[in-house]
């Protein structure tokens, strides 16, 4: 059974964890305020896989502090959903500053493993009306990041969440495969070398 750890990040009020929660419970809660922060469990299948999934929720409170949040989660996490408030523009702010410190933290501590799968997801597509950061704004910002990009309304649909988390999650399990089939290549021609090394050596003893 494989093991996937996904980290959840955005500012206050984005309505991370009430997406996260959507997705796990197919339930709606409404906005709270957490001063922890949260690991959750699920096991699911995808694509007849079974799958342990971890998911980490950082306290929002710390999104003041502009490194904080990553500190745990980015060495940790096989992927990321970063939200951000499509009726909030300091939220998407928030949101694009958290892709850059995701990449810069990566080159700096995972020796240049970059492409970690990522998906920015714009929250309350249910307040359209009062939106602040256009569906094009997201889309580029994602584009730039290499990430993917959705809106979604975790008060309105499950189904939406339900897609972005499976859509990531299969990146996920793709990305890991690619790394470890990427290691045996490597270790496969570190020792071929050994053993070319050693043999080559004692031919020309010979």
């Amino acid at each position: 059974m494989n093991d996937i750890k996904l980290a959840l990040l955005g500012s206050e009020g984005a309505g991370k964890s009430a997406v996260l929660v959507r997705f796990l419970t197919r339930r709606f809660i409404g906005e709270y305020a957490s001063n922890t922060n949260s690991l959750y469990h699920k096991r699911l299948s995808i694509d007849g896989r079974q799958l342990n999934l971890e998911v980490f929720d950082p306290c929002s409170e710390q999104s003041s502090e502009a490194r904080c949040i990553l500190e745990e989660p980015v060495d940790w996490a096989d992927g990321f959903v970063v939200v951000y408030n499509i009726s909030d523009r300091s939220s998407f702010i928030r949101a694009k500053n958290i892709l850059l410190q995701i990449r810069e933290a990566r080159v700096d501590n995972c020796k240049g493993d970059v492409e970690v799968p990522v998906c920015l997801v714009g929250n309350k597509q249910d307040l359209c009306h009062i939106r602040q950061v256009c569906e094009d704004e997201g889309r580029c910002l994602a584009q730039e990041n290499h990430c993917n990009f959705q809106e979604v309304s975790a008060a309105e649909s499950y189904q939406d969440i339900g897609n972005l988390f499976t859509q990531l999650i299969r990146q996920v399990m793709e990305h890991l495969k690619y790394r470890a089939d990427r290691r045996r290549y490597s270790g496969s021609k570190s020792m071929a070398k050994l053993i070319n090394n050693v043999f080559g050596k004692r031919r020309k003893s010979v």
